[in-house]
């Protein structure tokens, strides 16, 4: 009876089967990136014929035909993940690099506010290093800029490079795997102003047309920049090239606290203004020719001329993830309309962001792809229930023109409630951050947006050939204008920002199935949905804390004090670290106070000591300290490599411990000591640098090189200062890219 009812349900909803095809092709891929081990290609690839095969030949009842459906998403999603890993392979560094020579050619030029530049090189050489250790690409920062510097260049310079970095607590945002899809293999910083390189020989062709496009966004950027100098023109290159490098962090911040952050950031709704202004511009104009507009499908010119300036748009905008998914999005809604399909729809989203998938399976891993559908899908299966209750009534609004304007204003509440609530549970997840006021903020700054500052920067870029875009700049300056006061002005406020602390991924998994059952089925079932958004939220509080984190080489320690909150024992250079475990926590505090306070640690010029949960926990960065504290603490954090001769009553971490795990999260419970690590959620991947099993061995082997015992402790103690100084130019380049 169960299985009877269910099939009846399930065939009432049949038009709603292939919404759920991108969700099971996306957990496939999540399966992927969940091994703690890099499979086999076999094993990989196995089970797609498999599921092929029990697909074609099971399909013999609605049950069986959705479950091996199922199952061959999965496969394939599985699949896919692993052929664009090994795609996009290429080398990393395993060990930082000083004064290395570098060759090769400007991939991209992006401004840092009042710090040069920041450049992505396509490597030719590096001295020193052989073709299979090169890697593909770096990035590196350069606090002199190269006048007339632009893609393609060839130049070469000193840099210090080294891996990208690792995650600053276990769970963190992965740099290193980003930038291994991305083909990065190092990051760093120049010593000195870049060279240009005559000897380097012609610009590789692929890179000649990707070099083309990027010189005609930079050439946009300084006409953009020449007309609207200051901070407002970095706002408009950043609505129009995409380059964001030059907003000061304080504008950026306070475009993020007040929920409006969206905006600096290419995506769905800059893509829908141009495209769709275009849309509407071209129909107008046709429909006002009676000759055409009655014999030839205008609404059809007008989606494939939209669909031409979404890709100009698209080009131009730099093409980041948010802006590829845009205009994939907007393109299937537009090739809908030639179609003579409705263009809202919950299939087109599903196919968009199958094809994003397919094309780039590491998309369901960022954060942005996350919250951009999530908000998408929400909004879409809104407009349909809404649709299909107005479809059911009369089919008369009612309504007349002086409601145009509140209800154009109820509009974006009800947008902007029903995506915040739909992208909620990624910000609590990733960002552990709540924007209270985004409504206020949007309610204000999204008409301004749509109506002044996007159709001024299309018309910029119509005039812009002709030398007459600043008047449509001026024009965009003051709508910038007003849209940098409000998020200053709501930032402000008391309360502007909720912090949340770490969610467990059981309450995310619960909220996100629950948000997906609910909007992509239409009857009344989909309420169980709430369900499981309700469970979510009643695990989301039950996140074990650690009570001792350890930092990467040791510089940074925080233990849990007896009132909940963090206190650190931090170093020069490790406050993005320490501002990081505060962020999980969800405390506001400031990453400088706290590390200034060292509230509960008893420090000698030997090391630190401290109490948690009645263990005494040493931190011990000289080897006289360590006869003392092997024998009395219950926790031993060394900044050197423990000598054999130290068998410490508990729990003991060293250097390399430190240095191959990354961050150490410790819970005490009754005594007994649990320890995570960010190695342990990494697992053994190919972005993950040597593989973890030969760490005992190069721990052993570097014990027995060393000789005397000032020998035994300076070159691991060196190591440790040489990332403490480069430290600062990888949280520089972790932080933009998060």
């Amino acid at each position: 009876g169960i299985a009877r009812r269910l099939t009846a349900r399930l065939e009432t909803e049949r038009d709603r089967w292939f919404l759920w095809l991108p969700v099971f092709y996306g957990l496939g891929i999540a399966a992927y990136f969940a091994l703690g081990e890099e499979p086999g290609l076999l094993m990989v690839l196995m089970p797609v014929p498999i599921a092929l095969v029990a697909w074609l030949v099971l399909r013999r009842g609605t049950l069986t035909v959705l479950a091996t459906g199922a199952a061959l998403a999965l496969a394939l999603g599985f699949g896919a993940a692993k052929m664009r890993t090994q795609w996009v392979g290429a080398p990393v560094l395993e060990r930082q690099l000083n004064l290395a020579e570098v060759r090769g050619w400007v991939e991209l030029v992006e401004p840092r506010a009042g710090r040069g530049q920041r450049l992505t090189l396509r490597v030719a050489a590096i001295r020193g290093l052989t073709a299979e250790q090169m890697p593909a690409r770096i990035r590196v920062r350069t606090m002199a800029g190269l006048p007339g510097l632009v893609p393609g260049d060839a130049i070469r310079l000193r840099a210090t490079l080294s891996p990208p970095a690792i995650p600053s607590i276990a769970g963190d945002y992965d740099f290193a795997r980003a930038a291994y899809f991305q083909r990065i293999g190092g990051v760093g910083y120049a010593l000195a102003q870049p060279q240009r390189d005559t000897t380097l020989g012609p610009t590789p062709v692929a890179l000649q047309l990707e070099a083309s496009i990027a010189r005609v966004r930079l050439a946009i950027g300084q006409r953009v920049r020449a007309a609207l100098p200051g901070e407002r023109g970095a706002i408009a290159d950043a609505l129009i090239t995409g380059e964001r490098g030059g907003i000061s962090e304080a504008t950026n911040g306070a475009y993020r606290d007040s929920g409006l952050f969206h905006i600096l950031s290419i995506s769905g709704l800059h893509m829908t203004v141009m495209a769709g202004a275009v849309f509407l511009a071209i129909r107008f104009l046709l429909a006002a020719i009676p000759a055409i507009a009655l014999r030839h499908p205008i609404k059809k010119w007008a989606a494939a001329a939209a669909t031409l300036a979404a890709f100009g748009y698209l080009l131009i905008s730099g093409g980041s993830f948010a802006t590829v998914r845009s205009w994939v999005t907007i393109s299937i809604m537009f090739l809908a309309v030639l179609l003579d399909r409705p263009a809202i729809a919950l299939r087109n989203v599903a196919v968009s962001a199958l094809a994003i998938l397919i094309v780039l399976p590491e998309s369901l891993l960022d954060v942005g792809f996350q919250m951009s559908f999530a908000a998408v899908v929400a909004l879409v299966a809104a407009f349909e229930a809404m649709r299909e209750r107005r479809n059911r009534g009369d089919g008369g609004t009612g309504l007349g023109p002086l409601l145009t304007v509140p209800l154009f204003l109820g509009a974006i509440v009800l947008t902007t409630l029903i995506a915040s609530i739909a992208v909620a549970p990624f910000a609590a997840y990733h960002f552990h951050k709540s924007q209270q006021y985004a409504i206020f903020a949007n309610l204000i700054a999204i008409p301004v947006c749509n109506v002044i500052v996007m159709p001024a920067a299309l018309a910029t870029l119509v005039l812009m050939p002709l030398g007459l875009e600043g008047l449509a700049l001026w024009v965009m300056g003051l709508g910038i204008d007003v849209m940098t006061w409000c998020a200053k002005a709501v930032a402000v406020l008391p309360g502007a920002v909720g912090r949340l602390p770490a969610i467990p991924q059981l309450a995310f998994v619960l909220m996100v199935a629950g948000g997906l059952w609910l909007c992509l089925w239409r009857t009344r079932w989909r309420l169980l949905g709430i369900a499981a958004i309700a469970a979510g939220a009643a695990v989301a509080p039950t996140h074990a804390r650690p009570d001792v984190l350890v930092g990467r080489d040791g510089q940074i320690v925080a233990v849990r004090n007896e009132a909940g909150a963090l206190a650190a024992l931090a170093q020069r250079g490790t406050m993005f670290e320490l501002s990081r475990w505060l962020e999980h926590d969800g405390d506001a505090r400031n990453a400088r106070d706290v590390a200034g306070a060292q509230q509960g640690f008893r420090c000698d010029a030997s090391g630190c000591t401290v109490s948690v949960k009645g263990m005494l926990v040493a931190i011990s960065r000289q080897p006289a300290a360590l006869a003392d504290d092997c024998s009395r603490a219950g926790l031993l954090i060394l900044t050197l490599p423990r000598p054999a001769a130290c068998q410490p009553k508990g729990t003991a971490i060293d250097l390399y411990d430190l240095r191959d795990k990354g961050t150490h999260s410790i819970r005490i419970d009754g005594g007994r000591v649990e320890i995570l690590t960010v190695a342990d959620i990494r697992g053994v991947r190919p972005w993950t640098g040597p593989a973890r099993q030969h760490m005992a061995e190069r721990r052993l082997a570097a014990r027995v090189a060393r000789g005397s015992r000032l020998a035994q402790f300076a070159s691991p103690f060196n190591l440790a200062q040489e990332e403490n100084q480069r430290r600062p130019e990888l949280e520089d380049d972790e932080e933009g890219q998060r």
